[in-house]
């Protein structure tokens, strides 16, 4: 029987589809967990009496799994049906539709996918209309225009004798005013019509800052060169890459990034990239035992962990940190877990349990609402920044490292655990039943 190099990807989708857990159809096949994993994610090929054997044990047929319809469809159409669960659409069935009309398939896959892009501008909106400095002053800007022209105009038709010269006075005031009511409105109005895009403009150094993160991703490989993580060459490197770079713009922004990019080359120089990708790997991504083997605390193999690029077809994984009071100040996002571009994040969040308990590290699973559903792993810890003192109390900031749950990497205690179930931040959350909820949703349900 021919198999196309999707066949893998085909049979990881019907077991999601079915709930099975990828131990217990390697085990019902005979083969070990590892073995299986590597054939979902096309690294092996699977011979014809293994192949029947999987299609026994997921009750399809073989020929379905070898050439049926393609992967990328089937995930679209399951992922669809997550997202509304009350249409009840038979996932039983997912195949055979995908693979007798794909056109149609097709266009759930699009609209699936737009209903996504539409809910993360919302999101975006949303939180910038809540928290974004420049829309609360130009907002306050109208409203104190506003109100001197009512007082004025208040004073001019209140029936009393006003001299001429105080008449004079009030109307100057009232032009004035007026003026400055037309300027901050249009103002208001250009930013609006500015945030009306889906690519928002930075406002700040530390916007500034996310965004040349983000252009990166997080990684800097002219960083990583032992040629340059001495002196002045390690100056020089960091200087030369926020020089190159067109998001920082203010002063603020790049002595931001150069901080940033120091700690980068700390990390680097305790942690060179090809030694520490393969420990990564070896050591089954694990923080505690990437510290203990790099003699390092875990603040800086978690970064390690989240910068570093994967192997071909590695596990990725994102980085959130915060100081003392809860303020984000690190964001690097992973595929399926939301994080909050403005204000506050989710108080269940593993992140801020472990700032109430320093060094004490925590992991949890957890869940996001929303159509994939997918659960992560989130490992956080607490540190303290400065030294000891008697003089003033302790800084301390958090880091909390997230990755999509793996059975194989995992293993059966944490592929069982029951996931926590967290949001991204309250106005864009569509749980009713939270007693951590600050402020209403704009979301339904779901």
């Amino acid at each position: 029987m021919p198999h196309s190099r999707l066949t893998g990807s085909r049979i990881r989708e019907r077991r999601l589809v079915q709930g099975l857990k990828q131990s217990a159809l390697a085990r019902d096949v005979g083969i070990s967990a590892a073995y299986l994993n590597l054939i979902e994610h096309n690294r092996r090929r699977v011979g014809d009496s293994l192949l029947d054997a999987i299609a026994k044990a997921l009750k399809i047929d073989p020929a379905v799994l070898a050439e049926g319809a393609e992967a990328a469809l089937l995930g679209a159409l399951s992922e669809a049906d997550k997202r509304l669960p009350q249409a009840q659409a038979e996932l039983d069935r997912s195949e055979d539709f995908a693979g007798r009309f794909p056109g149609w398939a097709s266009l759930v896959m699009a609209q699936n996918q737009r209903i996504q892009e539409l809910e993360q501008m919302v999101e975006a909106l949303s939180d910038r209309l809540t928290h974004d400095p420049e829309l609360a002053a130009s907002l306050h800007e109208v409203i104190s225009a506003v109100t001197a022209i009512r007082s004025t105009a208040a004073i001019l038709s209140g029936g009393g004798e006003v001299d001429q010269e105080w008449q004079d006075r009030f109307l100057r005031n009232m032009r004035d005013e007026g003026m400055r009511l037309s300027t901050a409105a249009q103002g208001l109005v250009e930013f609006l019509d500015a945030g009306s895009s889906e690519e928002v403009v930075p406002i700040g150094p530390a916007e500034e800052l996310a965004t040349f993160l983000d252009v990166h991703d997080h990684f800097f490989p002219d960083l990583e060169n032992p040629a340059i993580w001495k002196g002045s060459s390690r100056d020089q490197a960091i200087a030369t890459v926020i020089a190159q770079s067109a998001a920082l713009t203010s002063r603020e922004a790049q002595d931001m990034a150069r901080q940033f990019l120091s700690q980068y080359v700390e990390d680097a120089e305790a942690m060179p990239m090809q030694e520490f990708q393969a420990a990564r790997e070896a050591l089954g991504w694990d923080p505690a035992a990437l510290a203990r083997k790099f003699r390092q605390s875990l603040p800086p193999v978690m970064r390690r962990i989240a910068f570093l690029p994967p192997t071909s077809g590695g596990t990725v994984a994102g980085l959130i940190s915060c100081d003392g009071a809860g303020a984000l100040v690190l964001r690097k996002a992973v595929q399926g877990f939301a994080l909050p571009r403005f204000g506050a994040a989710c108080p269940y969040w593993p992140l801020f349990q472990a700032l109430a308990q320093p060094e004490k590290p925590m992991r949890a699973v957890v869940r996001q609402p929303g159509g994939a559903r997918r659960r992560h792993v989130c490992q956080a810890v607490c540190v303290q920044r400065d030294a000891l003192s008697f003089d003033h109390p302790p800084a301390h900031e958090a880091y909390m490292l997230i990755r999509e749950l793996d059975d194989t990497l995992d293993g059966e205690a944490l592929s069982h655990a029951t996931p926590i179930e967290v949001g991204s931040t309250c106005r864009v959350c569509p749980r009713t039943d939270c007693a951590a909820r600050r402020e209403a949703t704009i979301l339904s349900a779901g």
